[in-house]
């Protein structure tokens, strides 16, 4: 038997009507043509394997415990997901009757190891070939099914995927039990989750939170000066322009080229009214924009989120109603913007089923321009899927509710607009020098909307006041200063994060990143998630209780602040991400080792739980001492001689301190607070330098930290 294995239903049935009949369906399968020329086509529903939970590989580690840290399976192990048991125990069924095995799995990194994973799952000795689908119209499909490749020449795309998927269960398992049960020793409650991709997320929540927190307004002065041709023309109108800063007032400037001084700006204007000038620049033009390119996921969160205000989930959601349910959309999470030229020959078809699903739009669709083609038919910049547009499916199975009407409505105008023409701008600029100083201004207008005459609005009745055109003048020509004006402004803080503005800084991360070498792997990448987990993950951040929602802003809890505040800077910013996405496209290249990238893994997660000095307390502490050996809490007991500490973990543990090591006498009369290397109680002492605070447990561990006043400064003190 000859056997497809698509990545997902939608896939499945689209090979199945590119074979031929008669067809015959099953539970999860069906059965094309007859005889020796039959095939079955069957799928995945995404992945239907899991890593196995830490109990799996060994029952001790189902309990969260510090001293089973870090926690390295010897043999990887999956488990099959609750969810899709039933489809899995279909493929199982199929793949022992398989005589050879068609891996149809997306073509990116993931839909090789979802089909991957199951075929080894079950073991096969069939031969496995390999088809690669990224347009569901039949030709396209029919051209993939006859140029089979063998699957053993995408290893090194299988490897990986799997790199990547067992490095985010080391990395987010340990730092996940170490930071939770170091913060549960510390009296609070909950999970602290970590992991790569969602703790930079929050990073960037908590990095703006508090730089709002902490914004300082600063006053800045705007100069502006009005400006006559000095001919005498009855109809030429008057212009105003603002000073362009220059290097001679360098010191008196910001880092974004704002005027700070008062006087300065002051004398500026004096030095300028009533003084003569002439147009040193002079340039009009009409400036052609094409149309945006169709949605991504992505970008389609972006807008809804803008225009709307739906979260990301809820865009996601609506969006897989119209798809599955209602079939008025294609594959909506797809990361990309473009379209199969074979795509072009239905722009008609597709046009005539919007224009019956949003009357609105039939006026528009009876106008658009179907010979115009734009860039986004483009075979070369479409992957494992292409952009989201609509159906040439002219009625919803049911009512459409109000989102998946706002949702099916942006799709159908990013559509369109490929064939509506340019919007011309008209743009205008005049440059005049008086005396040393240099003044611009500008005009923009909007000649002919064309295709922006589709693009939504957010508020249609707070339009900006058009300004007037710009005089005609040319270089050269006189000019003479009417007026000079100082307006003084003021600084202002960045907005907290939206929806919208949190999905767009997700998707363009490298903005956040310093190091240009890291920017730019993260540039080539899709930025911190993919388009289908970026919805989810900041889904979790709420439910983890890290994010909070104040009105349209989405904000950090103290929980969150908590655990950024206190997690070293390589855990919370994004530049893990691009490393490891370098490393993983190195690994795809044959460049580099899987193992090799997982053992330093280990050996980075052995140095945070190892060594916590980049971890500071940041949640309220507690009286009690921690085990000197394996760091669990420790209880007060009275033995022979007398009360002393002993580990709660008595007897699998024998750990104990002296009960006045809870209370050293540092002279300070406070309660004591642990070290942020071993939770030993703090000591105070008087060294060379003045003042500091040691571990208690010296010389075992040689934690010490600068003293603040009486109390442990957080942070940590430098080596001598």
């Amino acid at each position: 038997m000859l056997l497809y294995i698509a990545e997902k239903p939608s896939l499945g049935r689209a090979i199945a009507a590119a074979l031929p009949g008669p067809y015959q369906k099953g539970q999860g399968w069906i059965r094309c043509g007859k005889g020796n020329e039959a095939a079955t086509v069957s799928w995945c529903i995404g992945h239907l394997l899991e890593p196995a939970e830490p109990g799996s590989y060994n029952p001790a580690w189902k309990t969260w415990r510090q001293h089973d840290l870090p926690m390295f399976p010897d043999t990887w192990q999956l488990t099959p997901k609750d969810s899709v048991r039933q489809q899995l125990n279909t493929l199982e069924s199929l793949i022992r009757q398989a005589n050879t095995i068609v891996h149809a799995g997306d073509p990116d990194r993931e839909g090789q190891l979802l089909v991957d994973e199951v075929i080894r799952y079950f073991g096969t000795r069939a031969p496995v070939k390999r088809i690669l689908i990224n347009d569901l119209t039949p030709a396209a499909v029919t051209k993939a099914i006859q140029q089979p490749r063998d699957n053993s020449e995408f290893r090194r795309l299988s490897h990986s995927a799997l790199a990547r998927q067992r490095a985010d269960w080391l990395y987010g398992i340990n730092l996940t039990r170490f930071y939770t049960l170091n913060y549960q020793q510390q009296g609070q409650k909950g999970v602290y989750s970590v992991g790569r991709v969602q703790t930079p997320v929050l990073g960037l929540v908590v990095e703006r939170d508090n730089t709002i927190e902490n914004f300082e307004p600063k006053p800045y002065f705007r100069i502006e000066a009005r400006f006559r041709a000095q001919e005498e023309e009855a109809d030429q109108q008057a212009f105003t322009a603002r000073w362009l800063p220059n290097e001679q007032f360098q010191d008196y400037l910001d880092d974004e080229n704002r005027l700070l001084d008062r006087a300065t700006a002051g004398q500026i204007a004096a030095s300028i009214h009533h003084r003569p000038g002439s147009v040193i620049e002079s340039r009009f033009r009409d400036r052609p924009e094409a149309p945006p390119l169709p949605l991504s996921l992505s970008a389609l969160q972006i807008e809804a989120g803008r225009l709307f205000r739906m979260g990301a989930k809820d865009v996601l959601d609506t969006a897989q109603n119209l798809y599955e349910r209602h079939q008025l959309i294609t594959y909506p999470r797809s990361d990309c913007r473009h379209l199969p030229e074979g795509h072009f020959a239905q722009r008609e078809q597709i046009a005539g089923a919007i224009g019956r699903v949003l009357p609105d739009l039939a006026e528009t669709c009876n106008q658009a321009d179907f010979n115009r083609k734009t860039a986004a038919w483009n075979d070369k910049k479409v992957d494992a899927h292409h952009a989201i547009i609509p159906t040439s499916r002219t009625a919803p199975n049911g009512r459409l509710s109000d989102a998946e009407q706002k949702i099916y409505d942006l799709v159908s105008r990013y559509y369109l607009m490929q064939f509506l023409a340019d919007a011309i701008h008209r743009e205008g600029r005049l440059t005049v020098q008086v005396a040393e100083h240099r003044f611009r201004a500008t005009e923009t207008a909007v000649l002919e909307p064309g295709w922006k005459a589709l693009e939504l609005k957010l508020r249609d009745n707070n339009k900006e006041t058009e300004k007037p055109p710009l005089p005609r003048l040319g270089k050269g020509e006189p000019v003479f200063c009417e007026d000079s004006t100082v307006n003084e402004r003021k600084t202002q803080p960045p907005q907290h994060f939206t929806d919208a503005t949190l999905l767009s800084a997700m998707t363009n991360i490298a903005r956040f990143v310093t190091d240009p070498e890291l920017r730019k792997t993260l540039r080539e990448t899709d930025g911190l998630g993919t388009e289908a987990t970026r919805a989810s993950i900041i889904d979790t951040l709420f439910k983890r209780d890290y994010l909070y929602r104040d009105s349209r802003h989405i904000r950090a809890t103290d929980k969150g602040k908590t655990l950024i505040g206190a997690l070293p800077e390589s855990v919370s910013k994004p530049d893990r991400t691009a490393v490891w996405e370098a490393t993983l496209e190195a690994i795809r290249r044959g460049e580099g080792d899987p193992r090799q990238f997982l053992e330093a893994l280990k050996t980075e997660i052995r140095l945070f739980i190892g060594t916590k000095a980049e971890t500071p307390a940041a949640a309220p502490q507690t009286t009690l001492p921690n085990c000197p050996k394996c760091r669990a809490p420790m209880t007060e007991r009275n033995g022979k001689f007398g009360h002393f500490f002993a580990c709660t973990r008595y007897p699998d543990c024998r750990g104990t301190r002296p009960l006045e090591d809870a209370n050293p006498a540092d002279g300070t009369g406070q309660k004591p607070v642990p070290c942020p290397h071993c939770f030993s109680p703090l000591v105070r002492r008087n060294g060379k330098k003045g003042w500091f605070w040691g571990c208690s447990n010296f010389p075992a561990c040689r934690q010490t930290l600068n003293d603040d006043n009486g109390k442990p400064a957080i942070r940590l003190r430098k080596s001598t």
